[in-house]
């Protein structure tokens, strides 16, 4: 009986700590963060995927929202556009895309790979915060949207990272635009 009481506090725990942490909505904005939501992309839609779009949003209520538009297969022209809000995905519209003669579709999406990834993303949403609070004495700031751009003309080499922060208490957004080493190409707000 001793031995059943203990499997069933040590079953409780594990769950409850399940519950409690992890998830993508529940992740900081920062490399480690973005890196384990990256990851549970990849677990919802497989390693080898396309995309021509992929946001982290922020919402204090809810925490984080990713929105992505997604093929396993470019060639077919069809992609889903898929939100994750609360640690649930759900399919919000299929897109056919276009793409001009004589060219492959695979060469207008990114994959997560080397060169495009969400720790990379993570890391210059730190690199953000430490020169927004530095530059505009915010305490604090949050992230309101991180995303990858993909330039509609497939040129990867025009492909950036983007990072929106907010102060604290809402207000003006702060826009960081980033090259794919992480060079600051822009900023505005």
């Amino acid at each position: 009986m001793k031995n059943v009481l203990i499997t069933l506090i040590s079953l409780a725990s594990t769950l409850i700590l399940t519950s409690c942490g992890g998830g993508s909505s529940k992740q900081e904005a920062t490399a480690e963060g973005f890196s384990v939501i990256e990851e549970e992309i990849k677990d919802e839609f497989g390693n080898d995927v396309y995309f021509t779009d992929l946001s982290i949003i922020y919402n204090e209520t809810i925490g984080n929202s990713i929105s992505t538009t997604v093929t396993d297969d470019p060639e077919s022209l069809k992609m889903g556009e898929w939100v994750n809000s609360q640690g649930n995905w759900k399919q919000t519209s299929e897109v056919t895309i276009e793409i001009p003669e004589g060219t492959k579709a695979a060469d207008f999406m990114f994959q997560l790979n080397e060169t495009i990834n969400l720790e990379k993303l993570g890391e210059l949403v730190e690199k953000s915060k430490t020169q927004l609070t530095k530059e505009k004495n915010l305490t604090n700031p949050r992230l309101h949207i991180a995303s990858v751009k993909f330039p509609n003309n497939g040129d990867v080499s025009k492909a950036e990272y983007v990072v929106m922060l907010e102060p604290e208490n809402g207000g003006t957004t702060f826009s960081f635009y980033y090259s794919l080493t992480g060079e600051l190409t822009d900023f505005s707000y």
